[in-house]
């Protein structure tokens, strides 16, 4: 869009400057002929000065006064100049006939200089007449140079009109396209604004999805085994030693997590072993760390595993850390199943609990359930959660299967 709003820009900069330049070159070169015919034709003295003086005043009003108000479009500066035009048009056709070819050249310049089609044609209407006056009083206000001189006037009128009205067409369509790409350009700049807001949205909600299914997860891992082994400590269990290494393994986990997450990695887990080690090693953690029975069934081979992108691996293994976290916090469960499978072109994991449940109908106050939907709708799939209360959870997720990259 940039590229195509300043070739536009430019390309009717150059088209002005060019038309502009050659209503100049015209204008001299016309001007130039009147003084030299002026000089050569049979006139007195006198009238030869008034000529050359008429012609001097026409220059100079145009140079310092009439071209900068055709670019300029100020309204005070071209009527000056319009009505010094009218005047010594007169002057150099009534003293010297020839120059009527003057009016060509002039007629274009008091349309560049009108505002209005009223303006134009009022102005039009003065040249035509005021060039006229003058032939008629050349001719010695006669009858029979009226009727010589009416038809031109008509004809002089009538194709000062139409390339006048040709040239305020092209004028308006210049200002409309001026406005329509001003229109684009401000377009383009609020949706580029509301891309960069989506965008920064997007990314912080993404950013709260990978905190909260990693370091926040962990971090409450590690609070529950510190709670747990202060019990056991104060029980004089021989737990404690254990319990010190299952918070060191999580900690340094949450650091792995941290660390990859800054630099925008592929997790920590999948990046040195397999999804399917990677929920292994996550049901047997969960199992260490609450006592409650975690069992993993794969419903589809390795190597299926494997050929799955490295995104839906992530989204598979967020959406089980998610899961387990909910049964650490809220379930009571004894028992974890987790399932892993593919069926209809989509690959599906189930994890199932047997514990105190909830109610779907309520709405929920955590931020849990809200990142896993968010996070699995990015990826086209659905999530389904089924529970009541007193008979367990059933969190389901289907992903379309993607060709690995």
């Amino acid at each position: 869009m940039d590229t195509m709003e300043a070739t536009t820009t430019r390309e009717d900069q150059v088209m002005g400057a060019r038309t502009l330049l050659g209503w100049n070159i015209v204008f001299w070169v016309l001007l130039t002929m009147t003084l030299a015919v002026s000089v050569t034709s049979e006139l007195s003295t006198s009238h030869r000065w008034i000529v050359a003086g008429a012609i001097v005043l026409l220059g100079t009003a145009y140079q310092f006064i009439g071209r900068p108000a055709i670019e300029s479009r100020r309204f005070v500066p071209s009527l000056i100049y319009r009505l010094v035009l009218i005047g010594c048009l007169m002057v150099l056709v009534g003293l010297s006939p020839t120059s009527v070819f003057m009016m060509f050249i002039l007629s274009a310049q008091v349309w560049l200089l009108s505002e209005t089609l009223r303006d134009g044609i009022g102005f039009s209407l003065a040249l035509v007449a005021g060039c006229g006056t003058a032939q008629l009083w050349s001719a010695g206000w006669g009858w029979d140079a009226l009727w010589q001189i009416l038809p031109w006037m008509m004809v002089s009128l009538v194709v000062s009109l139409l390339f006048g009205i040709w040239i305020s067409r092209v004028i308006t369509e210049s200002h409309q396209r001026a406005v329509l790409i001003e229109e684009l350009r401000a377009t383009r700049d609020e949706l580029a604004e509301a891309h960069h807001s989506a965008g920064v949205m997007a990314e912080r909600e993404r950013m709260a999805r990978e905190i909260h299914d990693t370091l926040a997860q962990g971090m409450t891992s590690i609070v529950m085994l510190s709670q747990t082994g202060a019990a056991e400590l104060a029980r004089g269990s021989d737990g404690v030693a254990a319990r010190l290494a299952q918070i060191e393994a999580t900690a340094r986990e949450n650091l792995a997590e941290a660390r990859a997450l800054v630099a925008a990695f592929t997790p920590v887990a999948l990046s040195e072993a397999t999804l399917t080690e990677v929920l292994r090693r996550q049901g047997d953690r969960f199992a260490a760390e609450t006592g409650v029975d975690v069992q993993v069934l794969l419903d589809l081979d390795e190597s299926e595993v494997v050929a799955l992108p490295q995104s839906q691996q992530v989204v598979l293994l967020r959406v089980a850390q998610e899961a387990l976290a909910n049964i650490r916090k809220h379930a009571r469960a004894t028992s974890v199943l987790i399932t892993l499978g593919v069926s209809a072109g989509r690959v599906c994991i189930e994890i199932r609990d047997d514990g105190s449940g909830f109610s779907v109908a309520e709405p929920s106050t955590g931020f849990g359930l809200a990142a896993m939907r968010g996070r699995v709708e990015e990826s086209g799939g659905t999530v389904q959660v089924e529970s009541s209360p007193g008979h367990g959870t059933t969190v389901q997720v289907l992903i379309p299967v993607q060709e690995s990259a």
